[in-house]
């Protein structure tokens, strides 16, 4: 069976320029919304690559030719018909591309894949339930039957989380379980369906008075990297954050309750702002990345939508030591959070610069007579919110500290220039893999007192690699720690040496006593690092878990947090 991979285009090339050339790919002239001036980027890729104008000419395997794919189908054709009957023969689909479409995501082996032709751990077919019931009885029949089953939100997963590794269902939730069921105005919540799309939560709240007669605006506070092409069911299940949790928190904090389809039957949260009745069984559904059950639907918390109080800000450091000791004062300084908060080491500090336009402006020369020099200051920028005096009480406060350890304001111009593209930037990165030039991520949570170990270990082992970009920042803020966020650059091409090279840094991050993760989840991909993480009796416990909810093994199996790893699934644990 023959297709083409050109459907992917919505989620993996934004806005493609026409051009085969590097000019469509940095100085970005005839993209819709990017005037970003990326001359300078663009020699800064051949600087390091060793490449020339020429090497950016004739983009290559970019996987929109025909793709064979002849993997046997495990379901019979009973089962396709029994599950047809179940949600409707319109609700199934078993066309290829559509399968793959809900198994592969957006980490970086899977762009590899597809640029090389490779189709692997697809379901045998697609569901789009209607409604609870449908998913009620999928599951009492799956479970009988024993056939796998894996779910779909928006397909932003970063650790191959939803890939069909035993084949069986995939239930793609966004047709149909997309609603909103209740809107409280009274106790600032919502209850939306699974399948809720990010952009179409916030537009229902920000648009409540219209929508539901509210008497003002409101904004679900949690917006992702992801934000464009993820779910609520997603944010839920991976334990997301947006980059505006230091204010608003991550997903956890702002889930109310749940709902849950397992094979042993429902599993229902109460709505209640906080209650002592034992351990906190949401606290245990959310980061179960389907291997317990599926989620239906959940009540979060709302905020007031207040974009008039948005008070931006950027500072440079002299250097990466005093921009953290201000950041950590901040977080300590209990006046109140900023909501977006990021600082950028040195590396990435350099390469924002040219992103932002800011290189070899005014703006730069000034930085530069007063001392702050390339590759040794730090970009920190943000913006807080809320109430108009809260908010710029906060901005008052942050300023006071970052004049303390001289660092210069640099006015909100920059955070507007990374406002622009916070949600697109990263698909640049399908632009370099045209090249040849990887660029890929991985994040993890340290506390203060750790923060440079991790931070210097796993930088130098990323370096080990010649000619590769490390960059770092702090995207997300506590009083007791942050999250560290690592983008390697590199000239690479092939499965098997990306891998090699994720997994030396998944091990470097583990070396030095960081978390596995902060926001990404674990997924199929770092599931072989977690039982070392945690422990033995942690790795019990969510076993013993899996067994109740889930004794024949069929939610999202083949490796998901570990719970079931086989020799060479994924990978093999060489803990």
């Amino acid at each position: 069976m023959g297709h083409k991979y050109k459907g992917f285009e919505p989620n993996w090339y934004i806005n493609k320029p026409p051009e085969n050339s590097y000019r469509s790919i940095f100085k970005w002239g005839e993209w819709d919304e990017f005037k970003h001036p990326n001359e300078k980027l663009y020699e800064l890729m051949k600087k390091t690559f060793n490449m020339t104008d020429n090497d950016f000419i004739e983009p290559k395997n970019l996987g929109l030719d025909d793709v064979k794919y002849d993997g046997e189908i495990k379901l019979t054709k009973e089962n396709i018909n029994k599950i047809k009957t179940i949600v409707g023969e319109d609700n199934v689909n078993e066309d290829v591309y559509t399968r793959l479409s809900v198994s592969y995501g957006k980490t970086m082996i899977d762009s590899i894949r597809m640029r090389h032709k490779k189709v692997e751990n697809i379901p045998d077919i697609v569901i789009y339930p209607r409604d609870k019931k449908d998913i009620i009885n999928i599951v009492r029949y799956c479970n009988d039957e024993k056939i796998p089953i894996y779910v779909f939100g928006g397909g932003s997963t970063v650790t191959r989380g939803m890939e069909a590794v035993k084949q069986g269902i995939t239930l793609d939730m966004r047709k149909h379980l997309n609603k909103v069921i209740r809107f409280n105005e009274i106790n600032q919540t919502i209850t939306v369906q699974a399948g809720m799309q990010g952009p179409d939560l916030e537009e229902y709240l920000n648009k409540a008075p219209e929508k539901f007669n509210a008497k003002r605006r409101y904004t679900c506070g949690h917006f992702p990297q992801s934000f464009e092409y993820s779910s609520v069911g997603g944010w839920i299940v991976t334990r997301g954050a947006g980059q505006n949790s230091t204010y608003f928190g991550k997903i956890e904090d702002i889930v109310i309750c749940q709902e849950y389809i397992t094979p042993i039957g429902e599993i229902k949260t109460n709505e209640f702002p906080a209650q002592a009745t034992g351990p906190d069984i949401d606290e245990i559904m959310m980061g179960s990345e389907g291997a317990f059950g599926i989620l239906i639907s959940a009540t979060l918390k709302i905020f007031k939508y207040l974009p008039e109080n948005h008070q931006k800000f950027s500072f440079i450091f002299k250097n990466w030591e005093d921009a953290k000791e201000a950041a950590r004062e901040i977080m300590q300084g209990q006046f109140g959070y900023p909501s977006v908060f990021r600082l950028s080491d040195p590396e990435e500090t350099d390469v924002a610069m040219k992103l932002y336009g800011v290189e070899d402006t005014i703006i730069d020369k000034i930085l530069k007579f007063r001392g702050f020099n390339p590759m040794e200051r730090c970009l920190m920028l943000g913006f807080t919110e809320g109430e108009k005096n809260f908010s710029k009480l906060v901005k008052k406060n942050i300023k006071k500290i970052c004049k303390k350890y001289k660092a210069m304001y640099t006015t909100g111009y920059i955070t507007s220039s990374w406002e622009k593209g916070r949600f697109r930037d990263p698909y640049l990165r399908e632009d370099l893999g045209d090249f040849g030039i990887m660029i890929d991520t991985l994040e993890c949570s340290v506390n203060w007192e750790n923060m440079e170990k991790v931070h210097t270990g796993v930088r130098k082992f990323c370096h080990s690699r010649p000619n590769t970009i490390c960059m770092t920042h702090i995207s997300h803020f506590y009083p007791q720690g942050a999250n560290l966020y690592f983008i390697f650059i590199a000239k690479m091409e092939e499965e098997e040496e990306y891998l090699e090279y994720q997994y030396g840094i998944l091990d470097n991050i583990q070396k030095y006593g960081a978390s596995m993760s902060h926001h990404h989840g674990i997924g199929k991909m770092t599931a072989p690092w977690l039982e070392s993480y945690i422990g033995e009796n942690q790795m019990a416990l969510f076993k013993n878990l899996k067994n109740y909810f889930d004794p024949n093994n069929i939610m999202n199996p083949g490796g998901t947090l570990g719970l079931d790893l086989e020799k060479n699934l994924i990978r093999n644990n060489k803990k």
